[in-house]
């Protein structure tokens, strides 16, 4: 009969059988699946910290304008494609403001700058959301333009109460009000200057000069290739041309590429604390005829090299770095001269939010900084065990090397910053090990340090006194 196999006496229902082990099999599946879920489950509930998502990459400040007179002007105030966002209406842990897209910024990318934040925080656009910053203690940026509609709009930051970021934030106080600071929206074009970079190197022809590089970084948002031409002047502070042209750069879609020009400036107009000097990069861009940004920015170019004791050389010259340890925050004009008056030629920032305007003060001024990474576990203890110190905890590795990657990108074209600290009071472990590894690939000559390595490897020789 069908569905039956008959073997000598024995006669056996086959289809039964099979329908008996595959209900077999099946309960045995979801047992598998379920304890998989609760291993899932348990993965998720162990990331110490959301990462973030959806920010641009991190960059030194930026500021484009419509004008080459604006630009220069660089007053703080509106123009037409940038809006200051002073007030936020506070309602338990979301934060909201409305902001208006005019216009002119069609067929533009619209940024929305935050300059610091005391917790983390998720952006959200007319109810959408657009990204989450896991370390509110350096400047972050966020592309808005698929989010936004051309007039009214409603920006929202969901401020993460309590932070998951604490057990790195030690030196903040329990209970302080949450805020954020510096924040504006502003609006670049399609092809957009993303971020300027620097370098310096002796001239090798012993005619007292030294080789000064420009890299000059371009993002497309275009979804075809797309080409713009951007014309760039250096000037000395005299205002004298130090170098001037164009280059023409197309990208393909949502590409990036660095653009670079050199040359030679002489070596008495290098920066030092003895001598601050600072160039004047002015930048515009040119698309199909049209200018679309105008920029305008202070430069200093200078060497940096230390030896294998820690004694370090500025533009070839030996200097000793005396230091003060201080609160970025609390660091003023009339503090930062009395500090030098004292005989301190060097800050090293403890950690917490560096602000653009400090850091070219110390540019001005001619004070050393050694900038330091917004990262302090000392509350978590110094055990490098499991539930210990979170610094040799491999959850919180993508934690440790935004946050110091964050705070290298952020500073790096000051002349001022001549070196950057990992961590403070930290313990050390693998993740202080992976992101003074992921800094070196930049290449920077200027000392990565972490004065807590207790001896290991991760701390570049620096004497500071």
């Amino acid at each position: 009969m069908a569905g039956k196999l008959s073997l000598g006496s024995r006669s056996i229902d086959v289809s039964k059988k099979f329908v008996s082990l595959a209900g077999k099999y099946t309960k045995l599946m979801r047992r598998v699946f379920a304890i998989a879920a609760i291993f899932s489950c348990w993965g998720l509930a162990a990331q110490p910290c959301a990462p973030s998502e959806g920010r641009e990459q991190p960059r030194c400040e930026v500021i484009a304008y419509p004008t080459a007179e604006q630009a220069t002007a660089a007053d703080g105030g509106d123009h037409r494609y940038f809006t200051r966002i002073i007030q936020w209406a506070r309602q338990s842990d979301t934060l909201s403001t409305p902001f208006t897209v005019p216009f002119v910024w069609a067929n533009r990318q619209v940024l929305f700058h935050v300059g610091s934040a005391s917790v983390p925080y998720e952006v959200l656009v007319n109810g959408r959301r657009v990204a989450r910053n896991a370390d509110g203690n350096t400047p972050a940026e966020f592309n808005l333009t698929r989010y936004v509609r051309e007039g009214r709009n409603r920006l929202d930051l969901i401020l993460t109460q309590p932070s998951d970021a604490a057990p790195l934030e030690s030196w903040k106080e329990a209970g302080a009000a949450p805020g954020v600071t510096d924040t504006w929206i502003m609006s670049q074009p399609t092809m957009r200057v993303r971020d300027v970079l620097t370098k310096c190197w002796p001239s090798n022809d012993g005619d007292g000069t030294a080789v000064a590089e420009v890299g000059i970084v371009v993002k497309s948002s275009a979804l075809n290739p797309r080409t713009s031409r951007i014309y760039y002047d250096l000037l000395t502070p005299s205002g004298e041309t130090a170098a001037t042209g164009y280059k023409e750069l197309t990208l393909d879609m949502r590409r990036e590429d660095t653009l670079r020009f050199v040359t030679r400036i002489p070596a008495q107009l290098l920066w030092s604390a003895e001598l601050p000097t600072l160039y004047t990069l002015r930048l515009k861009t040119q698309h199909e005829g049209r200018f679309g940004e105008y920029l305008e920015l202070p430069l200093g170019f200078r060497t940096v090299a230390t030896d294998p004791q820690g004694h370090m050389t500025i533009n070839g010259q030996p200097v000793r770095l005396h230091a003060y340890e201080i609160n970025p925050q609390i660091v003023s004009a009339n503090l930062l001269a009395r500090l030098r008056e004292l005989g301190f030629n060097t800050l090293k920032f403890m950690p917490g939010y560096i602000s653009p305007e400090l850091l070219e003060m110390c540019d001005i001024q001619g004070v050393y900084v050694v900038a330091q990474a917004p990262i302090d576990s000392s509350k978590s203890g110094a055990s490098r065990r499991k539930e210990g110190n979170p610094s040799n905890d491999p959850a919180w590795q993508a934690a440790y090397i935004e946050r110091t990657g964050d705070s290298y990108h952020t500073t790096k074209r000051h002349p001022s910053v001549i070196a950057f600290s990992l961590a403070s009071m930290s313990s050390n472990g693998i993740n202080l090990y992976e992101s003074y590894l992921n800094l070196k690939r930049y290449g920077d000559s200027r000392p990565i340090i972490y004065p807590d390595a207790a001896g290991e490897w991760n701390d570049d020789p620096l004497l500071l006194d």
